[in-house]
C-alpha cells in the first residue's frame, strides 16, 4: 500500500538519514549493554569463597546460589544478554533500512520489558548485597563482608554491570521514542 509515493512504514530521505544516524548509537548501546550484562552474569555466577573454621575439615562456604536472589540476578542477566544479542539483528536492520517503523516500535516495547526485568533483578540483588555489607540488627542478621571479603567484592562489582546496562536501556528507549516520533 502506497502513501504519497512512500510505502507504509517508510519515510522521506531526510527523515531516513536522521533515523540512520540514531540507529548507529542504538547498535552501540546494545553492544555495551550486552557486554555489561554478560560480565555481570559471569561475575556473579562464579562468585564463591570458602573460609576455614577451627580446623581444615570444617569450612564455611559462600556461593552465589546460596541465595535465590543472586540466582535470579544471574538468570535475568543471562536472559537479557541473549535478548540483546538477538536484538542486534534488528538494530543492524534499522541501520540498513532506516525507515522501518513497526520493528522500531516492537523493539522499544521489548526494551521496556527487558528494562523492567533487569531493574528488578539488580535492585533485589542490591538489597542482599547491602545486607551482606551492613547487616540488620533488628532482624539479627549479621554483616558477613568482614569474613567473606572477596565474595562481597565480586557481588558488589557484578551489580555495576547491571546498572550500566540499565542506563543503556534507558538511552535505547529514549532513542527509539525519538526515532519513532521523527517518522510522523
Amino acid at each position: 500500500m502506497s502513501k504519497g509515493g512512500l510505502e507504509a512504514g517508510e519515510t522521506s530521505k531526510g527523515a531516513a538519514s536522521a533515523s540512520r544516524g540514531l540507529s548507529i548509537p542504538d547498535f552501540l548501546f546494545r553492544v555495551v549493554a550486552g557486554l555489561a550484562t554478560l560480565a555481570s552474569a559471569i561475575a556473579m555466577g562464579t562468585t564463591n569463597e570458602t573460609l576455614p573454621f577451627f580446623t581444615q575439615f570444617i569450612r564455611f562456604r559462600a556461593e552465589y546460589d546460596d541465595l535465590p536472589t543472586f540466582t535470579f540476578f544471574v538468570v535475568a542477566n543471562a536472559i537479557i544478554t541473549g535478548y540483546l544479542v538477538l536484538s542486534l539483528t534488528l538494530s543492524i536492520f534499522h541501520i540498513i533500512r532506516s525507515g522501518a517503523k513497526v520493528t522500531r516500535i516492537v523493539l522499544a516495547i521489548l526494551d521496556m520489558l527487558a528494562l523492567g526485568l533487569l531493574t528488578s533483578a539488580a535492585s533485589a540483588a542490591t538489597a542482599i548485597v547491602y545486607l551482606a555489607h551492613k547487616g540488620n540488627a533488628s532482624a539479627n542478621w549479621f554483616a558477613i563482608c568482614q569474613q567473606f571479603n572477596n565474595f562481597c567484592e565480586r557481588t558488589s562489582g557484578s551489580l555495576i554491570g547491571s546498572y550500566v546496562a540499565i542506563v543503556m536501556f534507558v538511552l535505547l528507549i529514549l532513542l527509539s521514542a525519538f526515532a519513532i516520533s521523527r517518522h510522523h
